[in-house]
């Protein structure tokens, strides 16, 4: 047997170094990973297929009344916010601070576009990409929890949108034409800014499947101990994590505006962030790292923009969505948790 050959077999099948031992590990481990194996692959699309037959049952009216779009122009933010929390959980931390972000690049927006035009939006990406990087800078390198470091971004990030906006609502009084294609009609009767976000998920695919960056987030989040003696920078890798986490908010916060034409505190977009934790998971990202597909977390984001239409369908008023939402993350996490690779669960 060649060195390299041994080298990649399993420890338990190298010192016990028989074929029946080695089959027995790989029938072990089919039979702990097929769980969230399938619920990763099939699991996104099945849920939102199952969601959206029942509302179509229940509502007749939804497909052929324009639901459709409707669901689209909910879902496009859910969906950026989603995707940035799905990088971030992808190298094991957690970003409790992006729906305050997208609230403030709203904001900033809101304020900036009469007199900037064109170059506001770039700018609130610019600051809210400068922020999310600033949140993983610290977890990375002061050794902070990304659960603890996010709850105070967020905190800050609230007394600050209170503080810009004099806690009232602000209008966008200038050059609102700019963004006024990304809610038009693009392709099948769907809005652009929801097209954005697919091909924002496209984009962070193929990061994860084809750059040592992206390969290097998975080794992070399946192993960041081995992904350190290997001589990965795992700390870069995880501060790039929250600027995507950033950037993605911060376009989020451009479509509140594209949107709205307005924003403030606790308007549009100040409760993204139950809704985009829910969209990541359902979209199969494993809440332990190291397992994201952005492709299904469109499906999830669709999903979970679903829900109000299926609980206003079946009678459960709004009221009790983040219930809704909050059973969706239990159940999924608890349904495909890979417990045998994260040992003891915290």
């Amino acid at each position: 047997m060649s060195k390299k050959a041994t080298l990649d077999m399993p420890k338990k099948a190298v010192l016990d170094n028989t074929p029946s031992s080695d089959a027995t590990s790989v029938r072990s481990r089919a039979m702990h990973l097929r769980p969230a194996e399938l619920w990763q692959s099939a699991g996104p699309f099945a849920v939102f297929a199952a969601l959206f037959i029942l509302v179509a049952v229940l509502t007749p009216t939804f497909i052929g009344g324009g639901g459709l779009s409707i669901l689209a122009v909910q879902a496009a933010p859910i969906l950026l916010v989603a995707l940035g929390q799905a990088m971030v959980l992808h190298v094991g931390s957690i970003d409790l601070s992006n729906a305050a972000v997208v609230v403030f690049s709203a904001i900033i927006l809101a304020q900036t576009l009469g007199p900037f035009g064109a170059v506001a939006p770039l700018l609130c990406v610019a600051v809210m990409t400068l922020i999310g990087a600033v949140n993983g800078f610290l977890i990375a390198f002061g050794q902070v929890p990304s659960f603890a470091l996010t709850l105070g971004t967020l905190g800050i990030l609230q007394a600050a949108s209170l503080v810009v906006s004099n806690a009232t609502t602000v209008y966008a009084t200038g050059n609102t034409e700019l963004l006024d294609s990304l809610y038009g009609t693009a392709l099948a009767d769907l809005p652009e800014a929801f097209w954005l976000g697919v091909v924002v998920a496209a984009g962070l695919w193929a990061l994860l499947r084809f750059t040592r960056t992206g390969q290097g987030m998975t080794a992070v989040g399946l192993n960041e101990s081995g992904a350190l003696f290997s001589g990965l920078r795992t700390r870069w890798l995880k501060v790039a994590a929250f600027a995507l986490s950033g950037l993605l908010s911060g376009i989020a916060g451009v479509l509140v505006i594209a949107q709205g034409g307005a924003a403030s505190s606790f308007g549009l977009g100040s409760d993204l962030l139950l809704p985009g934790i829910a969209a990541a998971i359902v979209g199969g990202t494993a809440i332990t790292g190291g397992v994201t597909n952005p492709i299904n977390i469109v499906f999830g984001a669709l999903t979970v923009g679903l829900v109000p239409i299926g609980a206003a369908a079946v009678g459960i008023t709004p009221q009790a969505q983040s219930l809704v939402y909050g059973l969706v993350i239990i159940i999924v996490v608890a349904l495909t948790m890979n417990r045998n690779r994260a040992g003891a669960v915290k």
